[in-house]
């Protein structure tokens, strides 16, 4: 396979599991809190990433700035991503989310140029604006809710918006000096520390003897594969393309959840999904192109 195709690979793999992760999510929400599943994918993760990794006494050789920017990935791109994101989703609706993440890729490339992590192009920006077009287009903004009660909501996942993309171009330097797995099992390391206190609170709340083998196993599939497997891809392909890049594949994501409606659902795609397909990808394609051109020139 071209090492070029797979980073893309790779970052195809992240957003259909990242797509399909809430299915799972919402089988554990039937029996615990979001704070605790929060927490036990945080958790598990870390100690996932940890045995993977084996060795930790690298991230006490770090400089104090690079210790310090890494705990800054982990509250922006572990923590706050997180529990804004749950707790947004709870206060909103599913379109208006949809609406709101068009707002990552747009975030990411205008922080990645303002750092001089990349320079922007017109291609760049024209496949960002025509990728969150197909998406606005089929999840049709006159379906959002703009009343009073999702307000709160709303401002949790723009937040959460900005605090991913932020993520995603300021964890690009470490991972590239210290290596995928090293960054992101440091990240989640730091982050469990964070959220282990509030965990064990919500834990204690809930009736465990009541949760099912199911909703466990439930719970096991989201910390392996929308959070380890999805995180370490993710971090991998930042080493070999730019974040604006990384981000733009998010677009994916509706069309992933669409795409698995006529099998879990027995819904049916409209004209309005093909049209909107074709747009999302179309921007993909623009920015990948402009992408791999400009790494080439660049080697």
């Amino acid at each position: 396979m071209s090492q070029r195709f797979k980073p893309h690979l790779a970052l195809i793999t992240v957003q259909i599991l990242f797509g399909i992760w809430p299915i799972f999510g919402k089988i554990v929400l039937r029996s615990m809190s979001s704070t605790s599943l929060v927490a036990l994918r945080l958790a598990g993760a870390a100690v996932l990433f940890a045995v993977l990794q084996r060795r930790l006494t690298p991230l006490l050789r770090m400089p104090l700035k690079d210790i310090v920017l890494l705990t800054a990935c982990s509250l922006l791109g572990i923590v706050g991503n997180q529990f804004l994101f749950v707790k947004g989703l709870s206060l909103t609706t599913v379109i208006n989310v949809e609406i709101l993440s068009t707002t990552i890729p747009v975030y990411a490339l205008a922080t990645s140029i303002l750092l001089g992590y990349e320079r922007g192009s017109r291609k760049t920006l024209l496949g960002v604006l025509l990728s969150a077009a197909g998406v606005l287009f089929l999840v049709n903004p006159l379906n959002a809710n703009l009343s009073g009660s999702t307000t709160l909501g709303n401002v949790l996942i723009l937040t959460n918006s900005f605090l991913y993309a932020l993520y995603l171009v300021i964890s690009k330097s470490l991972i590239e000096r210290y290596g995928a797995l090293n960054v992101v099992t440091w990240i989640f390391l730091v982050g469990s520390l964070i959220t282990i206190p509030v965990g064990i609170y919500s834990l204690q709340r809930e009736d465990l003897a009541a949760i099912s083998t199911t909703t466990w196993v439930a719970v096991a599939f989201i910390i392996i594969f929308p959070t380890v497997v999805a995180y370490y891809l993710n971090a991998w392909a930042l080493t070999r393309v730019p974040p604006s890049l990384v981000a733009i594949y998010i677009y994916l994501q509706p069309l992933i959840a669409f795409g698995f409606a006529p099998l879990l659902l027995g819904e049916s795609w409209s004209w309005r999904t093909i049209v909107a397909a074709i747009m999302i990808f179309g921007g993909v394609a623009l920015v990948t192109r402009d992408t791999d051109r400009r790494i080439h020139v660049s080697v």
